[in-house]
C-alpha cells in the first residue's frame, strides 16, 4: 500500500545563494558555503529524489513511478508523461539577484533536444524590506528592440519590476524574461526540466573559476514572448479554511490552502498524484492506514493517486500549497 512519501533533500550551492534556508526552513547544507535551491521532489536526471521514511525508503523516485505507474502518478498522468515524473519543486534563496534568464517551451525544448519546456510559478514565502522581482516586459518589445537592449547593456530598462511580499503568487508560462530579485525566499513548481537561457549575469565573477558565467544569448532570442502583459502579479483572494485556486495551467493546478482547523480532502475526482508543500506553520497529514506525517515550513509530502483521503491537521495555523498535474 503506497503511503504519503517524503524524500531526501537535495542542496545546492548557488553563487547568488544564502543562508535562509538553514535560518528560515532549518536545513542544515554543510558543508556547502551557502544555498541558493533546495529541490525536494525531482526526476531531472542526477537529481532523482530518493524516498527517506517508510518501507520504501531508499527507493528513487523514478524507481517508484516504473514499479507502480499510474498507482502512484494517475494513470492520465502515466498515459501522458511515461516513467518521466513531470513536476519538479524547489525552495530558493536569493541572497542576491538570480540572472535574468528565460526558459524555453515543450516545442522549442523538444526540437533542441532538451527535454520538457519550462513553465513554472513562485509563491514568496518570506521577503526582506524592498525586494523585487521581475516577470516579463513594462512595454511592447520587438525582437530586435530587445536584440539591442541585450547588446548595449539596457535591457534592464524594459523589463518589469515587482515588488514582492510574503502570500504573492507569480505565474511564469515558458517564454516569460524573469529572475528572482535578491532578499526572496519562495517556492518554486515547475515542469521536469533544467533548462534556463541565462540573457544577463549583472557582470559577476565566479569566485572559484574567476569567470563570468556562461551567457545564452542567441538561444534566447527565439524563446521569448516579447508581448507586454496588463498584470504579471497573480491576483486571488486569500481566505481562512477554503482552499483557494490561484493556477490553473496545462501543466499543473495549484491551490493556496490557509487552514487553523482539521481538514479533510477527497481526491477521488483527482486522476493525478497531489504534492503538499508547506510554506507556513506545520501540519500532520494522517491517511487510511494510520499513516501519520509531520509537515513543516520547508517540507513536502508527495500523495500518491491512489490515496484518495487525506485529513490535514494544522498545529495552529498552516498555509500549504496543493499542486496536482490536471
Amino acid at each position: 500500500m503506497l503511503y504519503p512519501l517524503t524524500f531526501e533533500t537535495i542542496f545546492k550551492d548557488k553563487i547568488w545563494g544564502g543562508q535562509k534556508i538553514n535560518t528560515i526552513l532549518g536545513k542544515d547544507f554543510s558543508p556547502l558555503p551557502n544555498c541558493g535551491e533546495t529541490w525536494e521532489v525531482s526526476d531531472v536526471e542526477g537529481n532523482v529524489s530518493i524516498v527517506k521514511e517508510g518501507v520504501l525508503q531508499g527507493k528513487s523516485l523514478r524507481e517508484l513511478v516504473e514499479q507502480y505507474k499510474g498507482e502512484l502518478v494517475g494513470n492520465h498522468v502515466y498515459d501522458t508523461y511515461g516513467n518521466r515524473f513531470p513536476l519538479l519543486i524547489k525552495f530558493i534563496d536569493a541572497n542576491d539577484d538570480l540572472s535574468i534568464q528565460v526558459h524555453p517551451n515543450d516545442e522549442l525544448a523538444a526540437k533542441r533536444k532538451s527535454g520538457f519546456g519550462k513553465t513554472e510559478m513562485w509563491y514568496i514565502m518570506q521577503a526582506d524590506e524592498g525586494a523585487k522581482l521581475n516577470s516579463g516586459f513594462n512595454q511592447e518589445v520587438t525582437k530586435d528592440e530587445y536584440v539591442k537592449a541585450v547588446a548595449d547593456n539596457t535591457i534592464q530598462d524594459i523589463l518589469n519590476i515587482e515588488p514582492a511580499k510574503p502570500g504573492d503568487v507569480f505565474f511564469l508560462p515558458a517564454g516569460r524574461v524573469h529572475y528572482i530579485g535578491k532578499g526572496l525566499l519562495l517556492a518554486e513548481i515547475q515542469q521536469t526540466s533544467d533548462t534556463t537561457y541565462r540573457i544577463y549575469d549583472f557582470d559577476r565573477v565566479d569566485a572559484t573559476t574567476g569567470q563570468k558565467r556562461e551567457l545564452h544569448t542567441e538561444l534566447a532570442v527565439d524563446a521569448i514572448d516579447y508581448h507586454h502583459y496588463d498584470h504579471y502579479k497573480t491576483q486571488y483572494e486569500k481566505k481562512l479554511n477554503e482552499s483557494v485556486n490561484t493556477v490553473a495551467s496545462d501543466y499543473f493546478v495549484t491551490n493556496v490552502l490557509n487552514f487553523d482547523e482539521e481538514v479533510e480532502h477527497d481526491y477521488t475526482h483527482i486522476d493525478s498524484f497531489v504534492i503538499l508543500i508547506c510554506v507556513d506553520g506545520s501540519l500532520t497529514i494522517e491517511t487510511k492506514g494510520g499513516y501519520s506525517t509531520p509537515l513543516k515550513m520547508g517540507q513536502c509530502a508527495l500523495i500518491p493517486a491512489s490515496v484518495d483521503i487525506v485529513t490535514l491537521v494544522p498545529d495552529g495555523s498552516m498555509t500549504v500549497l496543493e499542486t496536482y498535474v490536471p
